[in-house]
């Protein structure tokens, strides 16, 4: 079955999900609960309502009602996700896409996303999806065992959980990502990282890379663009380069927001300091989306000196995204300094590699390359 060919089948979409009684409500309560519910994995009952545990934000939900992150509600003082197998984006995508530059380069990834977002960032690509409910989104009926029975259909290495944001649709991402490693698929997680350290050490469990956006390097500034903070996403990466599942660090460079040289010489300091020299770091370029569009561009100038800062504060691999053609989407080998993988886009136009050594000299270079 080729995507098309998936996409025109079947999987229900808006008519099914506005029918279903999910927030029908009668006398203040939910009659019931719809195919879609899963019961929460990270949860407290509390005098005000069921106090969320996955991230951050633990919002304590009343009756009825729905946290942040828009799919998770309380149902008679029991926490669940509305977002369980029902995502509202599914496509086959190239894993530089994510982006990965030293994941499975070449490969395919079945990228699925639901409604929903613990975060609410300012310039969200997807904010149509992310900033609103399961319940108001066309979506697709793709519970765990279908989704890895069309993986395998359409040849995909890894399954991608991505577009919103994975931790709101946690439960989902889990089941998924333990029946995918039962079934030798790889699982990719495209993230935020804004996650308590417990769900995150048990998901860990399953996830074999992760592409993490650090946003900003300012604690304040990530309240202001994202409605977060900081300190939670810089544990997040101690935790997963700990778990060991491969990990690639985005920043977006915003201009007027997270351009500031210092900020960027203080993060990558701080991502070396910690042990994280080795992973990828990208810096993508900004395109002026949902609430600023009154913003141009990221200038490739600023990307280049974001990039070369890092070289300085000796991180190994500094790519610049976003910007198709340019040099610095290569990898090279760190010893002889050959091209080991070119790129153009999200598209891999030569691979270098034996076994994930340099074909040249040998040198073995870090990630997950077969």
């Amino acid at each position: 079955m080729n995507k098309r060919e998936f996409l025109k089948q079947g999987l229900a979409a808006t008519s099914a999900i506005t029918c279903s009684p999910l927030m029908s409500l009668a006398g203040g309560e939910s009659e019931k609960l719809w195919k879609w519910s899963k019961e929460g994995l990270f949860w407290s009952p509390t005098p005000r309502g069921t106090k969320c545990l996955i991230c951050p934000n633990e919002c304590v939900i009343k009756e009825g009602e729905s946290g942040l992150c828009h799919n998770r509600v309380n149902h008679q003082g029991v926490l669940y996700s509305i977002a369980y197998g029902n995502p509202c984006a599914v496509n086959i995508d190239p894993i530089e896409k994510k982006p990965f530059n030293h994941f499975l380069p070449g490969s395919k990834a079945f990228s699925i996303g639901t409604a929903g977002c613990n975060l609410a960032c300012m310039n969200c690509q997807n904010w149509t999806i992310s900033q609103t409910s399961p319940k108001e989104t066309r979506n697709y009926d793709l519970m765990p065992d279908k989704l890895i029975t069309e993986t395998i259909a359409n040849n995909c290495q890894s399954i991608a959980y991505t577009y919103s944001e994975p931790i709101s649709f946690y439960e989902y991402t889990f089941d998924s990502a333990k029946l995918a490693r039962e079934h030798g698929i790889k699982n990719v997680l495209v993230t935020a990282g804004y996650i308590n350290e417990e769900p995150l050490r048990n998901l860990c469990k399953y996830i074999d890379a992760a592409r993490v956006d650090l946003k900003s390097f300012s604690n304040d500034i990530y309240m202001k663009l994202s409605a977060g903070s900081l300190q939670p996403v810089l544990n997040t990466l101690k935790i997963l380069a700990d778990a060991g599942v491969w990990l690639e660090v985005v920043n977006l460079i915003v201009p007027g927001w997270t351009d500031d040289p210092e900020m960027i010489k203080r993060m990558c300091n701080w991502l070396s300091k910690n042990g994280l020299a080795n992973y990828p770091l990208h810096f993508d370029r900004f395109h002026p989306e949902y609430k600023l569009t009154q913003l141009s561009a990221t200038p490739i100038g600023v990307l280049t000196m974001a990039r070369e800062i890092a070289i300085s504060e000796g991180i190994k691999y500094v790519y610049i995204g976003n910007v198709p053609g340019l040099d610095a989407q290569n990898t090279y080998c760190p010893k002889c300094h050959d091209l080991v993988v070119e790129r153009h886009g999200f598209s891999v136009l030569q691979k270098n590699l034996v076994k994930g050594c340099c074909s040249k000299c040998g040198e073995k270079l870090p990630g997950i390359w077969q």
